[in-house]
């Protein structure tokens, strides 16, 4: 696939994240799909599969948050089969409080599917925000 097709491909996934709509970002996803938090708080490590990914980050995150995370993309570089985003996140909690996180996400792409993320975060915010 060409970079601006990633990209693409990239910017529909975060935007169907904003939207709510997960059944899309879903899609979007390799079944077998990797995502590696980096830092020291409740999601840090790496989720495997679509599954685990739904029952250990999805799932938890909507306990907590209101409406979801709205994201901003602030710029998206890509080369070969990897994207690069910074972005900006908004959200807030069931209990009010502001979940705005900033993010740096490496994303790998195959086969038109997005086959692994690495995200660095705010982990003290996250920590913060949905505890331990």
């Amino acid at each position: 696939m060409s970079t601006a097709t990633n990209k693409q491909l990239v910017r529909d996934a975060w935007g169907a994240v904003t939207a709510g709509e997960v059944d899309r970002f879903m899609a979007a996803l390799a079944d077998d799909v990797t995502w590696t938090f980096f830092g020291s708080h409740r999601f840090a490590g790496t989720f495997r599969g679509k599954d685990e990914l739904i029952t250990k980050l999805f799932a938890p995150l909507g306990e907590v948050l209101a409406d979801g995370i709205k994201v901003r993309i602030d710029s998206i570089t890509a080369e070969d089969d990897r994207v690069v985003i910074e972005a900006k996140g908004s959200a807030k909690s069931k209990s009010g409080q502001a979940y705005d996180n900033d993010y740096c996400i490496v994303i790998t792409v195959a086969d038109g599917k997005i086959r692994h993320v690495r995200e660095y975060l705010d982990s003290e915010l996250v920590t913060s925000v949905f505890g331990r």
